[in-house]
């Protein structure tokens, strides 16, 4: 083996082993967090953030307050996933109303406004990222998902939540 492939195949081995301390050390997150979604216990208990959908299938969070006392009872960080999370919700453009009205609804349930905010299966324009900076929310997205250990409720991610576990 020549050693310039040598030395690729080593930095490569050395970037994925970099990538999974910087996992396992990052703090964990679930996706997908709704009254209307049955969560599994043991990832939201692993999960430090969690990112709730505020009006999914149009129903607001607010209208089950038992279940968001239940969920700041947690004690965990809680952030705005999406508005309604439907499938490429932010390829489309989103009006300010939609935004202010989901910030209103987050705020009616956990009692303050989200300070970030993850577009539904990370996909989002350039002019719904300006719109979500404008609204002072911070935008997680790629990269933290990259960091982080990142469940989805009903293990509906990509791969599914034991592979996160490993990885």
């Amino acid at each position: 083996m020549k050693p310039t492939i040598k030395i690729s195949l080593i930095i490569i081995f050395l970037l994925i082993l970099i990538l999974f301390f910087i996992r396992a050390l990052s703090p964990k997150e679930i996706d997908d967090i709704h009254p209307l979604r049955e969560c599994e216990r043991e990832y939201i208990e692993k999960a430090d953030v969690l990112w709730v959908m505020p009006f999914y299938e149009n129903f607001p969070i607010s209208e089950n307050k038992s279940w968001c006392e239940e969920i700041l009872s947690l004690n965990k960080t809680i952030g705005m996933h999406g508005i309604k999370h439907t499938y490429n919700e932010f390829l489309k453009n989103i009006s300010n109303q939609e935004i202010q009205n989901a910030i209103q609804e987050f705020e009616k349930c956990f009692g303050y406004k989200s300070e970030t905010f993850k577009p539904p299966h990370l996909k989002i324009t350039k002019e719904n990222k300006k719109l979500i900076k404008e609204n002072n929310l911070k935008l997680k997205y790629r990269t933290n998902q990259l960091i982080h250990k990142v469940y989805h409720c009903q293990d509906s991610g990509t791969l599914d939540n034991w592979i996160i576990d490993l990885f």
